[in-house]
């Protein structure tokens, strides 16, 4: 259900924008969510594997809701904001897997862009669709959401300033950081995790405005950051280089009692 086009003034000062995979059908619902808006007053809130049951968001808490889902499937992604938009979520088709078609949803703030995803969990394909995403953006944007992604996640001009902690649990036994947030030409001004909730999935939490723009050198702790970030992930990629199909097979026999998901 996509929000009429709007004319909300820019403004100054970072955003704060949350992003959360739901898991579809048995995990965070609407109560959930009119909670987490309620707490934190969110400017953009941007979920993944959100059902038609979620448009009741809008119903209970007012704002402009858009809602993509992916095709043939009960589930996508959607978008909630407190105050109207430019103009409509555009939702851009990105390279297939074998199991699922995936799309994204991308915003204009008016002073950035933000593009909502749930990438595959081929770790070739999941970095594909980054690319693909990567031409739809402005020169100033932030791709968040959940990539799938282990390791770097090796896209030119932007950089990784979400949470650094384990977002997702595999088998409950293996944390794994997949909701990220990249940006290029912006400034993180915070960022953090929430509890799950009934999610597989923590919420993260990123505040960001326009600033570093194309071309300018990263401060050196950012720089530093990074780089502690890729040692780190590239230390886990040994003992977990079958994690991407592990992940995958889990989520397929969750589905497995039924054809829809």
């Amino acid at each position: 259900m996509p929000a009429a086009p709007g004319h909300a003034p820019l403004r100054p000062g970072p955003r704060k924008i949350i992003s959360w995979n739901l898991l579809r059908r048995t995990g965070a619902t609407v109560d959930a969510l009119e909670a987490l808006i309620a707490q934190e007053k969110p400017d953009l809130l941007l979920m993944q594997e959100a059902t038609v049951d979620i448009t009741e968001l809008q119903v209970r808490v007012g704002g402009h809701y858009a809602w993509a889902p992916l095709p043939r499937r009960i589930h996508g992604l959607a978008m909630w904001s407190p105050t109207p938009w430019p103009r409509p979520p555009e939702v851009v088709t990105l390279p297939s897997g074998a199991l699922i078609d995936r799309v994204c949803q991308i915003l204009d703030l008016g002073t950035f862009g933000v593009a909502n995803v749930h990438l595959s969990h081929g770790q070739v394909l999941n970095r594909r669709q980054l690319r693909r995403i990567a031409q739809h953006l402005p020169v100033r944007a932030a791709v968040l959401g959940d990539y799938n992604i282990v390791g770097p996640a090796l896209l030119p001009g932007f950089h990784d300033v979400g949470p650094r902690h384990p977002t997702h649990a595999m088998v409950d036994l293996v944390p794994l950081r997949l909701d990220r947030c990249l940006v290029r030409g912006l400034t993180c001004r915070g960022q953090a995790v929430l509890p799950r909730g009934a999610s597989d999935h923590r919420p993260i939490v990123v505040h960001l405005e326009p600033g570093n723009p194309q071309g300018k050198r990263e401060p050196l702790h950012a720089r530093l950051a990074a780089f502690r970030d890729r040692a780190e992930d590239l230390r886990k990629r040994a003992p977990l280089k079958d994690m991407a199909a592990a992940i995958a097979r889990r989520r397929r026999g969750a589905a497995r009692p039924s054809r829809e998901s």
